[in-house]
């Protein structure tokens, strides 16, 4: 009885399942094997039975007795009595046998030997299947020289012909191809664990080549003071005029194509400038205040405007361009999570950016918690005096938060905190940058509560911006 049509319009009897792909490969696979093997038993291989044993070719006649056999094949002379007992009896080429000990051994005569036989005169033959006699499939001529191979007919060290090589060969194929088959799953989380292995052994040169990047990127912000007055350029535009109010700048990026600047998402930026999406927008070089693209602008030309304004490198993009952050639009504190060697090395080189462009204003250290290396104050700034810390109108200790509003302040003093805050040093955070305090900007390399500015600081160097959808690469 037959069942119903299969897809392919064939019939096959009812119950019948199909061979699933693995097994039909599996078969087809061991089918060549097996092919492969007994093709090769009908070449010269076949002229001989048995399995090989290990036997010594007598040379010339009265030169070698069976104890000089045993002493040369075993190491022992004592074992002499071992090889009468293998060959006794056993017919020779010449028609003649081995039946007592002190009976002189033919030229030409093959007496076995123990299994555990070795040296140079220990040769390999097969049973001939003609009674007890044995041949030697390489047996040298009588008149060679101990260990010489000339002359031979057949090498008796070739036991493996290459069927059986390639039989070899292909069970190695089915494996490997039954192992791809049935586990294919296993084999890639092999070699994923094998990439991740060999990534995390590249990692310590990868590691250098970072920090070495880094220090270099240090050095050429401490040489090159360029692209901070094109920043203030920029934020000039931005600054308002006549009563009209200014519009928040939170960063910027000018490279050789043009400028491009992150605003509120509800801000709106005048021609020629153009929204890249809801707060980066972009002007191409050549309209660089309408005077082209090689124009450039003095740092702080003396407005009151310039006062407020302070514009420090973070660091440089994926392609290499520095980015530049208004510390007056920070809010109140900017809180440096992650790494804390990396956070260290962003907030130091907040400080060397101010030591270059704005020596004046005063910067206090705070250790805060956690332990770990403190920060040094580059020499260029100073210590706050009595004058500076201007007094706020209220307390505000303990109100929970260190955000102040999104308005351009003068930067009037930073206090800096190399660890997370303590609760004494939170509150000095509040009264000094919170809202209502004195002013000040808070740099924290760590968790601080509430701080609305959050850069999280990777082992590798690269800092992340969420606010400003940002990646960078801090100096080192």
């Amino acid at each position: 009885m037959t069942g119903a049509a299969d897809r392919n319009g064939s019939r096959r009897p009812r119950g019948v399942r199909r061979t699933p792909a693995a097994p039909r490969v599996t078969a087809l696979l061991i089918a060549l094997v097996v092919a492969l093997t007994t093709a090769g038993t009908t070449g010269p291989v076949a002229a001989v039975e048995g399995d090989p044993v290990k036997v010594f070719v007598v040379r010339a006649p009265g030169g070698d007795t069976l104890a000089s056999v045993a002493a040369r094949t075993l190491g022992d002379a004592s074992r002499a009595a071992e090889i009468l007992t293998l060959n006794r009896g056993l017919a020779q080429p010449d028609g003649g046998a081995l039946t007592a000990p002190g009976e002189p051994l033919h030229a030409g005569w093959i007496l076995r030997l123990p299994e555990d036989a070795a040296g140079p005169d220990v040769r390999l033959a097969r049973e001939t299947g003609a009674g007890q006699e044995s041949a030697s499939p390489g047996a040298p001529p009588p008149d060679a020289a101990p260990g010489d191979t000339a002359g031979r007919t057949g090498s008796a060290a070739v036991v493996v012909p290459l069927p059986a090589l390639l039989a070899v060969a292909g069970a190695v194929l089915l494996a490997l191809v039954t192992a791809a088959i049935l586990a294919r799953r296993r084999v890639r989380s092999t070699w994923r664990a094998f990439l991740r292995q060999a990534r995390r052994l590249g990692e310590p040169g990868r590691r250098r080549r970072r920090l070495r990047r880094r220090v270099a990127l240090s050095a050429e912000f401490s040489a090159d003071a360029g692209p901070v007055r094109r920043a203030y350029g920029v934020l000039r535009e931005f600054a308002g005029e006549g009563g009209r109010p200014g519009t928040t700048v939170h960063a910027v990026r000018v490279d050789a194509d043009g400028t491009t600047v992150w605003l509120e998402a509800s801000a709106e930026a005048p021609a020629p400038w153009q929204r890249i999406d809801s707060t980066r927008w972009r002007r191409r070089a050549g309209d660089w205040l309408g005077r082209g693209a090689g124009a450039t602008t003095e740092a702080r030309t003396g407005s009151p405007d310039d006062s407020a304004a302070c514009p420090v490198r973070v660091g440089v993009d994926e392609n290499g361009v520095p980015v530049l952050v208004d510390l007056s639009r920070l809010d109140g504190v900017l809180s440096v999570t992650g790494d804390a060697g990396v956070a260290r090395a962003v907030v130091t080189g907040l400080l060397a950016e101010l030591a270059r462009s704005r020596p004046e204003i005063p910067v206090t250290l705070r250790q805060g918690a956690g332990g770990g290396p403190g920060l040094t104050l580059p020499a260029a700034l100073r210590e706050p005096t009595g004058t500076d810390r201007h007094p706020t109108s209220r307390d505000v200790r303990g109100t929970g938060t260190v955000r102040a509003g999104a308005v351009r302040r003068p930067v009037r003093g930073v206090v800096v905190v190399a660890g997370t805050p303590t609760r004494q040093e939170t509150a000095e955070l509040l009264e000094l940058c919170g809202p209502g305090g004195a002013g000040w900007t808070g740099l924290v390399c760590g968790e601080a509560p509430d701080a609305r500015w959050r850069w999280h600081a990777e082992a590798g160097g690269t800092v992340e911006l969420p606010l400003l959808g940002l990646r960078i690469t801090a100096p080192a």
